[in-house]
């Protein structure tokens, strides 16, 4: 199962650093999604894109949790080679990843 079959995502982006938001799509998902999806498994799974911390919050009362991740100097939007380097795209790559 993917994250996408419980989950959607919303993301933003300043500079260097990107915002994801995953928000359970049902709310008894939630406790999964607290449980599986840890700011380790998202480093992991955006390894190729994210070359520093990760760090997550949880938000029970809207059964969702956000992630602030951290890439590089000059890795980011204005300043970036790279196609669509947006926070938004992140976020659709992280809704593949596969949960146990």
């Amino acid at each position: 199962m993917t994250l996408r079959e419980i989950a959607h995502a919303r993301a933003g982006d300043k500079g260097p650093i990107v915002n994801i938001g995953v928000i359970a799509f049902d709310r008894q998902d939630y406790p999964r999604l607290v449980r599986d999806l840890t700011a380790e498994r998202v480093r992991a799974h955006l390894a190729d894109l994210i070359e520093g911390e990760v760090t997550r919050y949880t938000l029970p009362n809207v059964g969702a949790l956000n992630f602030v991740l951290q890439r590089s100097r000059g890795n980011d939007v204005t300043r970036s080679l790279a196609l669509d380097a947006h926070g938004k795209s992140l976020s659709f790559a992280l809704l593949n990843l596969e949960l146990p």
